[in-house]
């Protein structure tokens, strides 16, 4: 059967996902993104700025991408369109269950049940981080929220963020990370470095000191998207570390887009990409915009950095 090409208004591409609408979900899928990501963690060989442990888009949802265990890999992957959390291994194994309201301990129960039967053995430290609550995944009853329709609608954003990020990402020639989706603060993300050394990183709350030493040991422009969680909407935002002088008062685009003194970033409200005429264009304009705010007050090296 030949495929059809099906048109979307750019309000349907970029579907609305206000947080009040899906916060219960949010914070449970966070605490089993949480989950997964740190069985990959604990397996993976450490990379420069924890860049072993993020999660990555798929046509499907969020995967894990291949982890090493003994001779074999396997990989793990939230499935945003039948709704299932699937394992599979490199020798032909398969397990898989459905993502529907559970408990976080009973996720963690089932998907270690889950890996067991594959022949994987795997321990994790159990308590969330970047977050205040610290229930320890195998006692947490008491987030067990899972709307399908919310969580596709997540996804589908991320989607967009996922191929804009790239097409910003490409203009850039010095070192970059990937387009990654970090469990950790539950957002995705593109970082630029000057190539220079930074300050000690103060450090964030509940986050290891030398997780932060080592994902801001050089300077760095970075942006990406979350949900909302601590600010109460969704939003893109855009910092510097170090953040130079003058950096939250730099010109930049578009005009809705704003710096928060409290967080010391610029945001945007994803609502206004949501709704722009041309939502590709407006999000590139403040990624570059806020960018060219770290790139020109900090004195990178553009001329060696930027294609």
């Amino acid at each position: 059967m030949a495929a059809t090409n099906v048109r979307y208004s750019a309000t349907e591409i970029w579907p609305d996902l206000p947080l009040d609408a899906w916060q219960e979900t949010c914070i449970t899928l966070h605490r089993w993104m949480q989950i997964v990501g740190k069985i990959r963690l604990a397996l993976a060989p450490p990379v420069p700025h924890c860049w072993q442990v993020p999660l990555y888009v798929t046509a499907r949802g969020l995967t894990t991408s291949p982890i090493p265990y003994g001779n074999l890999i396997f990989q793990i992957d939230f499935d945003f369109i039948d709704h299932e959390l699937q394992l599979q291994t490199s020798q032909g194994a398969k397990r898989s269950f459905e993502l529907s309201p559970r408990s976080v301990a009973d996720f963690y129960r089932e998907i270690m049940d889950q890996l067991h039967a594959l022949g994987i053995d795997v321990s994790i430290w159990t308590v969330p981080v970047e977050i205040e609550d610290r229930t320890p995944f195998e006692r947490d009853l008491q987030h067990r929220a899972y709307d399908p329709e919310h969580a596709r609608r997540f996804w589908q954003i991320l989607v967009q963020v996922d191929r804009v990020l790239k097409t910003f990402r490409c203009r850039f020639v010095g070192k970059v990370s990937p387009v990654h989706f970090f469990w950790g603060g539950f957002d995705m993300a593109v970082t630029r470095f000057s190539g220079r050394r930074a300050p000690p990183h103060p450090g964030f709350p509940n986050v290891a000191r030398s997780v932060m030493l080592d994902a801001y040991s050089h300077e760095v422009s970075s942006c990406g998207f979350w949900p909302g969680a601590g600010l109460g909407m969704p939003s893109f935002y855009a910092y510097a570390y170090p953040e130079p002088k003058g950096f939250g008062e730099y010109p930049i685009q578009p005009r809705e887009a704003y710096y928060n003194t409290t967080f010391r970033e610029f945001l945007l409200p994803y609502d206004v990409v949501r709704t722009a005429s041309a939502p590709d264009e407006t999000l590139l304009a403040f990624l570059q915009s806020t960018y060219e705010a770290a790139a020109i007050l900090g004195q990178w090296d553009r001329a060696a950095l930027e294609r």
